[in-house]
């Protein structure tokens, strides 16, 4: 056996696990045909990242791609987007796991919105003390070095993101907690949404959010 196929093999529950990540997207209405993407730094060097073209709600472990830190793809169709991925690796050393999805109402704030420079979190608690706040990076072409570079200033302080007019980011220190920020928040746009349409915004009164960031520092950095 080569050392490829020797790393595919001894790695083989992650890549059960990405393809669990991408099933629980694909049912949520966060992917759609080939969209989105999932990696896992599985060493000092190597990261596990779904393949390109293809629908992440029908991928098998095997179609898994290995790549480099430095950008070589060792085996496997790597992911179009992989140099995002690589980036937040480079920029965040705690960084285990990326998810990056396509979840609706998330992109659809950007598009409505462009203005804004991250969701309300001021009108949830549940932002701020599961993310501290949520910012839209600015657009970039997707497939582009840009995705990856228009990260850079976001990181490694924010672990959840909404890429504007195409999708959103999360990391973190495992693929579970890179999964949780994914779920977090969409659904944080959604609930944002919804009360939007039946009145509009309202915010914490400012001590109150005081408080909420207080507490989310003492909490750590992991998303919850």
């Amino acid at each position: 056996m080569n050392d490829l196929s020797s790393v595919l093999v001894e790695h083989k529950i992650i890549g059960d696990q990405i393809v669990e990540v991408a099933r629980r997207l694909y049912a949520r209405n966060m992917l759609a045909a080939a969209d989105g993407n999932i990696s896992v730094r599985i060493n000092e060097h190597m990261v596990l990242i779904t393949p390109s073209g293809v629908s992440k709600a029908f991928i098998k472990a095997e179609d898994l791609a290995l790549i480099t830190l430095d950008h070589q793809v060792l085996y496997g169709k790597a992911s179009s987007e992989r140099m995002m991925h690589l980036e937040v690796y480079k920029h965040c050393p705690l960084a285990r796991a990326v998810v990056h999805a396509h979840p609706t109402t998330a992109i659809a704030w950007s598009v409505a919105q462009p203005e804004l420079t991250k969701l309300p979190a001021e009108c949830l608690s549940e932002v701020i003390l599961a993310c501290g706040d949520i910012p839209f990076v600015p657009y970039a072409r997707p497939g582009t070095p840009a995705m990856g570079s228009h990260l850079i200033p976001f990181l490694p302080q924010h672990r959840a993101l909404i890429l504007s007019r195409h999708g959103a980011l999360s990391w973190g220190e495992s693929l579970d907690e890179a999964w949780r920020g994914m779920e977090r928040i969409e659904h944080s746009a959604e609930i944002l949404w919804k009360a939007q349409q039946l009145g509009g915004l309202t915010s914490l009164p400012g001590e109150e959010v005081a408080a909420l960031r207080e507490m989310r520092r003492s909490l750590g950095e992991k998303l919850l």
